[in-house]
């Protein structure tokens, strides 16, 4: 299984970016997809999480900002951010829990997408 996460760049405060994550290898649907984020000088941190095919999914962040989704026939997982602030900025990370089922700990994570640098500023 591999990830491949795109979609990241630099954008101006206010804007929207949307972040897909491509997986690779088979059995999408039943793995849990989160993303996470990592921004300089601290520590990687849970942005949302989607399961059970999508029928499920949880977003830690500002639940007005962020949104995940996921396209079960295009083995892809999105992050669709809004109202883009600098402190969203951030390398971007997809990951896939094989195992499926909810969690928020970066370690229940088996298989990580390189990840995508957001940067937010003017």
């Amino acid at each position: 299984v591999q990830l491949q996460a795109f979609g990241g760049g630099l954008v101006q405060p206010g804007g929207s970016l949307r972040l897909s994550c491509v997986v690779s290898g088979g059995g999408f649907e039943g793995y849990t997809m989160a993303w996470f984020r990592q921004a300089p000088g601290k520590e990687r941190e849970f942005v949302a999480a989607s399961w059970n095919g999508g029928n499920e999914d949880y977003v830690y962040l500002e639940k007005d900002r962020f949104a995940i989704s996921r396209d079960n026939a295009k083995n892809t997982a999105y992050l669709q951010i809004t109202g883009l602030k600098p402190r969203d900025t951030a390398v971007y990370y997809c990951a896939a829990r094989t195992l499926g089922g909810y969690s928020d700990y970066p370690e229940r994570y088996d298989v990580w997408g390189q990840g995508t640098l957001v940067t937010v500023s003017s």
